[in-house]
């Protein structure tokens, strides 16, 4: 996470805006009977959904995030604004950016994304934002932060694509969500998996940036870009708001982009599938 902060000029805010739990907490936006239909939602994926003795991690993760995006989606007619998104999965983004003399581009795709007619509400004002200028980013002297990066020829500098047409009716990204373990070729540590989540939210930001402003660095941005993220191993979760507030991204000094983290939320201590005792039986 350290170097993906240095990579995208940000400074760490420890927990998600008080704005945000603000809203989590009020009455209005919880669903009737909440805990008991998370909990069927819990079992649902860990024990019903499978054939076999009991599923695999890949599967019951995936399960269960479909499971609990479903029972948001059934606020949907106290709360009209959940209409106003649609979800997409396997969508290719890119977005390139300089750091230093350094060109970089974070290129793929990363899942599900929750796109939005309308975008997310900054969550820092004015004031916050040049604030971030005092904030000192951290170095890795004598280490160089980009040691371990891939270096590939690039033929197209200005690349820059949030995997959607211009025309999209859902040009906003709102949330992003990653599964640990998606790709079997590739397995990260949790600190990998929330620094791959700080790329792509960044990289969704900076994209949708480039887009409203054009691709020439801007040192503060009119209106920030909000997207935010959730990250799960089925059982652990991330939660992540990314707040992109400028792309001059060159130097180490001005404005900083911000990212509120919340790590390792446990959404329940097991799920233990419990073995069949046969009655046994003695002959004589």
């Amino acid at each position: 996470v350290r170097q993906a902060l240095w990579l995208t000029k940000t400074k760490p805010i420890s927990g998600l805006p008080p704005q945000l739990l603000s809203l989590a907490e009020n009455p209005a936006n919880q669903i009737p009977d909440q805990d008991e239909r998370v909990q069927n939602a819990i079992k649902h994926a860990r024990f019903w959904d499978t054939t076999e003795e009991r599923p695999g991690k890949e599967k019951y993760s995936n399960t269960l995030l479909f499971n609990l995006l479903h029972l948001c989606a059934t606020l949907q007619s106290s709360h009209p604004a959940i209409g106003r998104r649609i979800l997409a999965e396997k969508y290719s983004l890119a977005a390139t950016w300089k750091r230093g003399e350094d060109l970089f581009q974070i290129r793929g795709q990363n899942g599900l994304l929750h796109n939005c007619m309308d975008p997310l509400p900054e969550v820092s004002g004015k004031q916050e934002v040049g604030d971030t200028a005092d904030h000192v980013l951290e170095t890795f002297y004598p280490v160089s932060p980009t040691i371990d990066l891939q270096k590939v020829h690039v033929y197209k500098e200005e690349v820059n694509c949030s995997g959607f047409r211009g025309d999209y009716p859902y040009p906003h990204a709102h949330t992003l969500y990653f599964l640990e373990g998606a790709d079997a070729c590739c397995k990260l540590r949790p600190e990998q998996f929330r620094a791959k989540m700080v790329m792509f939210t960044f990289g969704n930001a900076l994209a949708r940036a480039h887009k409203l402003y054009g691709p020439r660095p801007q040192r503060v941005l009119d209106h920030p870009i909000t997207v935010q993220a959730v990250g799960t191993n089925g059982r652990i979760f991330q939660f992540m708001v990314f707040q992109l507030n400028t792309t001059d991204l060159s130097g180490d000094d001005g404005i900083k982009n911000q990212v509120w983290l919340d790590e390792d939320v446990e959404l329940y201590d097991f799920a233990k599938v419990r073995p069949l005792i046969k009655k046994k039986q003695v002959k004589v």
